[in-house]
């Protein structure tokens, strides 16, 4: 009997000091993000000193070059790789003022990739659209433009949030505005289609005629939030004024009040420029050609500094890469971070990767992304592989209950096609899964708008999620099974009656905005 505990112990030996030596690693990652956080300091060196990184503009490129910096200094290797060109362009001043019938600084941008104005800028007066009964008529009103600015967005009835009003005003109330607000967004959606044109090639018709300047007003549903997005103009400027100055302007336009605005939107016209990935990596030892990839992607719009999108998702790669690197120095397979470009403009970054490195992609254990927004994550699905079950829940187990409580999970789950980086490795068949956070107002308040800044960022939330990646990817480069590739088999679509089929890989625009 002794010699069988005997036989016992020492065959069990090992795999106590496995799970000790893995419940001191899982230990360690939580001590470190806990008591030696550099999160509130990359965040202000990204946001704030480089700030927002729009793809084909200097800081875009500043921003590559500084994660590079970042990663050799922790001992990680990292390199920019070039996936494509872009449209280098860099914002200026934009100064945005009514100068008659009285005086009044605006609030407003330019739109990205904006033509530049001279320093001495252009003053004009305002119109807006007419009531269009035809696109004849439309035609002949076209004349009329030269030398105004135009309003191309709607006048909102109400500046104030749904949610407020849902406080404040009397159900009837709400209901009253909502109604008539819909009715007016119907009619004015229709106003513009009778003038043979949509919302978008509006803009180059106008510029045409010979339009001063473009000025819209992308309302978010949130105080002060609006919306910024690029220019399609060639050779005017196109600024977005927030909805409480634009409708007041519009209010004057319609009383016979004639203002007139001085717009200056400086801006630079780079020409050509490459367009990159920052890719780092922790070298595998036992599997070095199977990889985890933590995944965000870098770009951003730049009507803030892009801190919630995805300021917050690079934060959280970049500091797991750090403490993994501290801590687990020798991982069993490559942890491979991707910092992708161009993502806004439909994923550019990543799938270029997936379609120019088949040697990792058909080599992945999982890929973690991260995008939408600051908030802790509160749910992960299986998107679409069979038996992610199996492993995800396997790894989340090791995630402290402080954490994984808070995380709903459901399988096999969907296929993402779309939204962010992690449907690029998806559709290419790779197990990959998108770690969607709390919302924290952010599809109406940062979610590409001019509020999306440093100050937006719970970093309680951050490093949280810092911390669920880092033992996630820890679990995964250490689990002694390779992830199945297997995929659902998808449903009858009910709309078409067709058979439902796996998403498939997007072709990149390599050049992009010429």
């Amino acid at each position: 009997m002794q010699k069988l505990s005997l036989c016992t112990f020492l065959f069990l030996l090992p795999l106590l000091s496995f799970s000790q030596e893995k419940d001191a690693v899982i230990e360690n990652i939580q001590k470190e993000a806990y008591e030696n956080s550099q999160l509130e300091i990359l965040a202000h060196e990204l946001l704030d000193d480089i700030g927002p990184r729009l793809v084909g503009t200097p800081q875009m490129q500043q921003a590559h070059d500084w994660a590079v910096k970042k990663y050799k200094g922790w001992g990680i290797a990292a390199e920019n790789q070039q996936w494509g060109e872009w449209k280098g362009w860099e914002r200026g001043i934009t100064h945005i003022d009514m100068v008659s019938p009285r005086i009044q600084t605006l609030s407003g941008t330019q739109l990205a990739w904006n033509p530049s104005t001279s320093s001495n800028g252009i003053t004009a007066e305002l119109i807006v659209l007419p009531e269009i009964k035809d696109s004849l008529s439309f035609k002949k009103w076209l004349q009329t433009v030269k030398g105004k600015f135009v309003m191309i967005a709607m006048k909102q009835p109400t500046g104030r949030p749904d949610d407020n009003w849902e406080k404040w005003a009397t159900p009837e109330s709400f209901e009253k505005m909502k109604s008539e607000r819909n009715a007016q967004t119907k009619a004015w959606n229709e106003n513009i289609k009778r003038s043979g044109y949509n919302r978008r090639n509006i803009i180059p018709a106008l510029e045409d005629a010979g339009a001063a300047g473009i000025v819209d007003s992308y309302w978010s549903r949130g105080f002060g939030v609006n919306k910024i997005f690029g220019a399609r103009t060639k050779k005017i400027p196109t600024v977005d004024i927030e909805l409480e100055d634009y409708a007041m302007l519009y209010r004057m336009v319609e009383h016979g009040d004639k203002p007139e605005i001085h717009v200056v939107a400086e801006s630079k016209d780079l020409g050509v420029v490459p367009a990159f990935n920052t890719i780092a990596e922790i070298k595998g030892t036992e599997k070095p050609d199977e990889y985890v990839i933590l995944s965000a992607h870098f770009d951003s719009w730049d009507g803030g500094t892009g801190a919630t999108d995805n300021g917050t998702g690079t934060l959280v790669m970049m500091e797991a890469m750090r403490i993994l690197k501290k801590v687990y120095p020798n991982p069993k397979r490559t942890i491979l971070v991707g910092h992708w470009g161009s993502e806004e403009q439909g994923l550019n970054g990543s799938s270029a990767f997936v379609a120019d490195h088949p040697e990792i992609v058909n080599n992945i254990q999982a890929v973690f992304n991260q995008d939408n927004g600051t908030g802790r994550v509160k749910s992960i699905n299986g998107a679409g592989f069979l038996h992610s079950y199996e492993y995800i829940s396997r790894w989340l187990k090791a995630v402290p209950d402080t954490i994984s409580r808070h995380i709903e999970t459901s399988f096999p789950g969907w296929p993402s096609s779309g939204g962010s980086d992690n449907a690029s490795f998806v559709a290419a068949g790779a197990p990959a899964f998108n770690l969607s956070s709390l919302s924290w107002s952010y599809w109406n308040y940062t979610w590409h708008t001019n509020r999306d800044t440093y100050d937006k960022i719970i970093f309680d939330d951050v490093q949280s999620n810092v911390i669920l990646t880092a033992i996630m990817a820890y679990m995964a480069s250490e689990d002694d099974s390779k992830t199945s590739r297997a995929q659902i088999i998808l449903p009858i679509n009910d709309r078409t009656g067709e058979q439902q089929t796996w998403p498939t890989p997007r072709v990149p625009e390599r050049k992009g905005g010429m």
